[in-house]
C-alpha cells in the first residue's frame, strides 16, 4: 500500500489507523503491532511512532511505556461523557451550516439515509458506522470552522463505534432503524432552517444507547 501524495506519511499512518479503530478492526484494549503496521504501509518507524503518539493524544491510543500502545476503551462514564460532548458540539456544526447547505447536499444526505436502512435490513453494521458517518460529515464540513470540524472528527473517530456495541443483532438493528429515523427529522430540520429544533435534535441524537434498549 502505498501513501497517497497529498498526506505525509505520518498523516497517512494516522488515518490508517484510525479507520481499522472506527471499522472495528482494532478493537478496544487491543495492542497495537507497530512493526506489522510498518511492514503493511512500507513506512519506517519514526512516521509510524508519530502517527501512534498523535492518536494518543487524540484520544483514540492509550501509551503505555515499556509495552506500547493500545485502543482506548471506554467505560460507560466516559461514553456518556464524549455523547454529550459530541451532541453540543454536532448541535454547533449544524446551526453554522444551515445556510451553507447545497441542494444538492442535502439530496445526498437523503440517498445516505435510505442506504442505511439498507445497511441496517442486511446486517451490514459496519457500512452503517460509515454512513452514517459520511451523512453527519457533509453539514459538519460546511460549518465553516476548521478547529470544530478537526475536533469533532477526533472525538467522534473514538467514541462512534464504541457506542453500539450488542450481541443480540436483531435488537441493535431495531436500534439502529429507530437512529436512522432521527437522521430523516434532521433533514427536515435543515430544509426548514430550524436551529431551534437541530439544537436539540442531535443533542438527543448523540444519546448513549444503553443496555435497556440493547
Amino acid at each position: 500500500m502505498q501513501a497517497p501524495k497529498y498526506q505525509s506519511l505520518k498523516d497517512h499512518v494516522y488515518h490508517y489507523i484510525a479507520e481499522k479503530i472506527q471499522d472495528g478492526t482494532l478493537q478496544p484494549n487491543q495492542k497495537i503491532n507497530e512493526a506489522e503496521i510498518c511492514k503493511r504501509l512500507d513506512i519506517s518507524r519514526t512516521p509510524t511512532r508519530e502517527a501512534l503518539f498523535q492518536l494518543a493524544s487524540d484520544n483514540l491510543l492509550v501509551y503505555i511505556p515499556r509495552r506500547g500502545f493500545t485502543v482506548k476503551a471506554f467505560d460507560s462514564k466516559k461514553k456518556l461523557d464524549y455523547s454529550q460532548i459530541i451532541g453540543v458540539l454536532d448541535a454547533l456544526a449544524a446551526t453554522l451550516a444551515v445556510e451553507r447547505l447545497k441542494p444538492s447536499e442535502l439530496m445526498r444526505m437523503e440517498e445516505l439515509v435510505d442506504k442505511i436502512d439498507a445497511d441496517i435490513d442486511k446486517r451490514y453494521f459496519e457500512d452503517y458506522y460509515s454512513d452514517q458517518y459520511r451523512f453527519h460529515e457533509i453539514y459538519t464540513l460546511n460549518c465553516d470552522n476548521p478547529t470544530l470540524i478537526e475536533l469533532l472528527g477526533s472525538m467522534k473517530n473514538s467514541f462512534i463505534k464504541q457506542a453500539y456495541t450488542s450481541d443480540d443483532k436483531e435488537k441493535l438493528a431495531r436500534v439502529l432503524k429507530q437512529v436512522n429515523g432521527e437522521h430523516r427529522k434532521i433533514i427536515d430540520l435543515f430544509r426548514t432552517a430550524n436551529k431551534a429544533g437541530l439544537e436539540a435534535a442531535l443533542q438527543y441524537h448523540w444519546r448513549i444507547i444503553d443496555d435497556e434498549m440493547l
